[in-house]
């Protein structure tokens, strides 16, 4: 799917219509030592399996991709979710 790479849209910290930079959000690497981490490493470890059953089959090809508008007038960043996509082209 083609979308602009610049888009005018509400900005909540402005609080009016302004131009915003669309980019593709990617979540970032998961911490090894967080606490949630941890406990599911000590679940898996050993015998017994699985914490939860391993999803093997899919129901959806694609997933929902998230767009990340930055307001070019006072940089303010927000999530917006967008459609089902497998391929997005910023034009």
């Amino acid at each position: 799917m083609k979308m602009p790479k610049e888009v005018t849209t509400y900005c909540p910290r402005c609080k009016t219509h302004q131009l915003h930079s669309v980019s593709l959000y990617k979540a970032g690497k998961r911490r090894a030592l967080a606490k949630g981490e941890r406990r599911h490493e000590r679940e898996k470890k050993g015998y017994g399996g699985q914490k939860y059953a391993l999803q093997r089959k899919f129901a959806k090809t694609t997933k929902k991709q998230t767009l990340k508008l930055t307001c070019k007038t006072c940089s303010y960043t927000r999530h917006k979710k967008g459609i089902r996509l497998s391929k997005l082209i910023f034009e």
